[in-house]
């Protein structure tokens, strides 16, 4: 068998660009998400707070602050869908078993 030197192997390692993300990555992304979104909530209302003397801007940014919770946890609670992959089965010729009948020697 032939050595490969150092020198030979390519610099850049070879991706897996079909492999899944790992469950501590996906949890780690979707921990993230879900972080943010729960961080916009806060500034949010203090937004509105800050803007009570524009009724319509303050009703506004309540009602942005109202639903994030909800979708914080849908959004973090989501995985990424699972990728479809074509099962292989075996499919047999059909025309194996024949219909006909067989000539039969008795003897």
């Amino acid at each position: 068998m032939e050595q490969v030197s150092d020198a030979e192997r390519p610099a850049e390692p070879v991706l897996i660009t079909d492999a899944a993300r790992s469950y501590e990555d996906d949890l780690a992304a979707r921990k993230r998400r879900y972080k943010i979104m729960m961080g916009m909530r806060i500034p949010f209302m203090i937004m509105a707070a800050a803007c009570y003397q524009i009724p319509w801007l303050a009703v506004g940014l309540l009602v942005l602050s109202i639903p994030l919770p909800w979708m914080a946890v849908l959004i973090a609670n989501d995985r990424l869908p699972k990728k479809r992959e074509e099962v292989n089965r075996y499919r047999g010729d059909r025309r194996a078993v024949e219909g006909r009948e067989h000539p039969v020697i008795e003897g």
